[in-house]
């Protein structure tokens, strides 16, 4: 970008903040400038097209510059714009939780379908490694009769998702407890379903990973220790310890793990074990019953 900074227009920064990203290698460079540039702008993109002539003054130019800098690192878009929608709706995301990714809305559909199937009008939901909420903000909005218990090892996340879920107006029906697995939950709660997304990531796939993933938390991403069964059977146990007769579990996974998955499902004692692929046709979902 120029240091002409009052002889820009709106267009000349857009055409140069294109070119910038795509020599950085970002995958969509014209969407990422007209989202950063209209969040520097205080506009909308249809808004950025009205104003195309329009010269662009020293504040305006720089804020621009930072964001389209920061980019070009390859922070992540949603990071730079402090949100990402999800189903529909706009989450706050920063630094201290995963971008919400369409993946995950494979298993909120899941989920959904879960619920709707049993035929109750009110259900109890745990939520297992909430992070940004996503997950139980979006069943307890989609589902008015659910109750969502969401848990997080990390205090940042949960701050996170308690104000996602007021955004979204279902505050009063997700309880936030900080802790691993259901550990903070009270032990006497029981759930109709237990979904999560944990981390799946395995160390050794860290050097074919998007440069974008730097930025996101580790402890959410990577599997702990490397060992994706013992992380799975964790989660199956402590799940099968809280679920009501007829309950589900719900778990997303990576794309190699449906195999290791399953059988930790079984394992564990869960009926009806399956696994959901995603709109890629990936292996995405891991779901199991109590009989």
């Amino acid at each position: 970008m120029s240091a002409q900074a009052e002889r820009l227009t709106l267009l000349e920064v857009l055409q140069r903040s294109t070119e910038f990203l795509r020599s950085k290698g970002c995958d969509a460079p014209r969407l990422d400038a007209e989202l950063l540039l209209a969040k520097a702008l205080g506009a909308t993109r249809l808004e950025l097209y009205l104003q195309f002539d329009r010269p662009l003054e020293g504040g305006e130019l720089e804020r621009c510059r930072d964001l389209v800098r920061r980019r070009g690192a390859r922070e992540p878009v949603a990071y730079l714009l402090g949100e990402k929608e999800f189903r529909s709706l706009a989450f706050e995301v920063n630094a201290d939780v995963l971008v919400p990714r369409p993946e995950t809305e494979t298993l909120v559909e899941e989920a959904l379908a879960f619920l709707d199937g049993r035929g109750a009008r009110e259900a109890d939901v745990a939520d297992v490694g909430t992070g940004s909420g996503c997950i139980a903000v979006a069943v307890a909005h989609a589902s008015p009769g659910a109750r969502v218990a969401a848990t997080d090892v990390s205090a940042a996340a949960l701050a996170v998702a308690a104000r996602n879920a007021a955004r979204h107006g279902v505050a009063d029906r997700i309880a936030f407890a900080h802790g691993p697995f259901l550990d903070a939950v009270d032990a006497a709660a029981r759930f109709d379903l237990v979904a999560s997304n944990p981390p799946y990531v395995l160390p050794s796939e860290e050097p074919s990973l998007p440069p974008e993933l730097r930025f996101e938390p580790r402890a959410a991403l990577f599997v702990p220790d490397g060992d994706a069964g013992a992380m799975h059977r964790a989660l199956a146990e402590a799940a099968r310890a809280r679920l009501r007769a007829g309950g589900g579990l719900m778990v997303e996974i990576g794309e190699t793990q449906g195999d290791a998955a399953s059988r930790a499902l079984r394992e564990a004692g869960f009926a009806d074990v399956r696994v959901r692929k995603d709109l890629a046709g990936d292996d995405r979902v891991v779901i199991g019953r109590i009989a």
